[in-house]
């Protein structure tokens, strides 16, 4: 059996500020198992930042611990840094170093051999699309290229396991698109575990295998995106008709075939929240023609993960984000040991 490559058990941090004690993170505990793609979600203020500052040992927890690659953060910080990659939010090369030699350098810090490191540094040029740049300076490469060498300064090593810390944020569409498939890449080419951070919901959606959601310090959910859109959000489903009479006459059948409560958007309307609305739906409008309740209209929207965090929360991730941008107060400008995020 496979041990898992970061066990976290009851990690926890706070912040102070003069006489105000900040909890930043509270009480988590994960594990996550060789291979996988983690995405961890949550606001600005949720906390992740925060967590994965502690996994990386850049800061120490308040209490509990974590085992990362098989080494304890507090007690072996230079083991576990010697195994990990870690990309943050800013950009990481020496803006005056040309790609080429930025990643010889970074060989050189980590003690790989000079001849391994060129035929690493080559071997990530190629996989990450940076050929045509190699001979560039950092400063003139543009957003996309320089979050991609992030990416292979960090892989330059040869890690098992990679931190991404918002690896895609201020890049256009097509950029993303491309970054994340040199992320996808790491995993078939290298075997790299990935453990990320993103704003971008369809990307966890889309491409994480697990998803975990953190919100004021604490981790809430933790599961794929499909048994968390299923468990948590369901499926959209309204149905119109052509009176309100009829839509009083067909709402206790609909709730009583969808097994949940149903919601009047209008007078003529009826809508609910539902696992697997792509098969009920067409039941409900058969059975509703049965009883001589003609549906007008009928729509089913899949759940996203926003309506996951929604259905947590109470709010939208956005709307979490814009109450954290207002209050300030809620995380320390300048705390000791850094400011949580």
């Amino acid at each position: 059996m496979t041990n898992p490559i970061i066990e976290a058990e009851g990690l926890t941090k706070q912040f102070s500020r003069g006489k105000t004690t900040v909890d930043a993170v509270t009480d988590v505990s994960f594990s996550v198992d060789p291979g996988g793609l983690v995405a961890f979600l949550g606001p600005n203020g949720a906390g992740k930042s925060t967590t994965i500052r502690m996994l990386t040992t850049l800061i120490p927890p308040t209490s509990g611990g974590a085992r990362v690659v098989g080494h304890d953060i507090a007690r072996a910080p230079h083991e576990v840094r010697a195994r990990i990659g870690y990309v943050g939010q800013g950009t990481s090369g020496s803006f005056a170093q040309r790609v080429r030699d930025e990643l010889l350098s970074q060989g050189a810090f980590y003690g790989v051999p000079a001849r391994e490191a060129k035929q690493r540094a080559e071997s990530l040029i190629e996989s990450l699309d940076l050929a045509g740049f190699a001979s560039r300076t950092v400063q003139q490469l543009s957003g996309g290229q320089k979050r991609r060498l992030d990416i292979a300064l960090g892989l330059m090593h040869a890690p098992p396991l990679i931190f991404l810390d918002e690896p895609s944020t201020g890049l256009d569409p097509q950029s993303r698109a491309n970054l994340w498939e040199h992320i996808l890449d790491l995993r078939t080419q290298h075997g790299t575990t990935v453990f990320l951070t993103t704003h971008y919901l369809d990307e966890a959606d889309r491409y994480a295998e697990r998803v975990m959601v953190m919100d004021a310090g604490r981790v809430i959910a933790d599961d794929t995106a499909s048994a968390l859109k299923a468990t948590l959000a369901g499926d959209a489903i309204t149905l119109g008709f052509g009176s309100a009479a009829d839509a009083d006459a067909a709402e206790p059948a609909i709730a009583r075939l969808a097994d949940r409560a149903t919601t009047r958007p209008d007078p003529t309307t009826v809508a609910a929240n539902v696992e697997d609305g792509e098969s009920l739906l067409p039941r409900l409008i058969r059975e509703l023609d049965a009883q001589g309740l003609a549906v007008e209209r009928a729509t089913g929207v899949p759940p996203t993960l926003d309506d996951v965090f929604l259905a947590l929360t109470g709010r939208t991730l956005r709307e979490a984000d814009a109450a954290h941008d207002t209050t300030p107060a809620a995380e320390p400008a300048a705390a000791t040991e850094g400011a949580p995020s």
